[in-house]
C-alpha cells in the first residue's frame, strides 16, 4: 500500500478521506503520534524543531528498514 499524504481537501464523514483517501483510523492514529511527539518537542522547548522533525523521520525510516531484517 503506498502512503498518501493529506492535500488539505480533507473529508470527515464515512470511512475514509476523500481528499487523501486513507481511512478514518489511519488519520486519527497518525494524528495522535504527531501530537505526542509536538508536545514531546515543546516540552522540551526545542528552538530548532526542524532538526528534531527531520531526525524523527529518519528514525522511522531506519527503524522501518530494519524490520525486515
Amino acid at each position: 500500500m503506498k502512503y498518501r499524504p493529506c492535500n488539505g481537501r480533507c473529508t470527515h464523514d464515512g470511512d475514509t478521506c476523500d481528499g487523501c483517501g486513507r481511512t478514518r483510523e489511519e488519520v486519527d492514529s497518525l494524528n495522535v503520534i504527531v501530537k505526542q511527539l509536538a508536545k514531546y518537542a515543546k516540552d522540551r522547548e526545542y528552538d530548532n524543531i526542524e532538526d528534531f522533525a527531520n531526525s524523527v523521520a529518519n528514525g522511522i525510516y531506519y527503524k522501518y528498514q530494519a524490520l525486515d531484517k
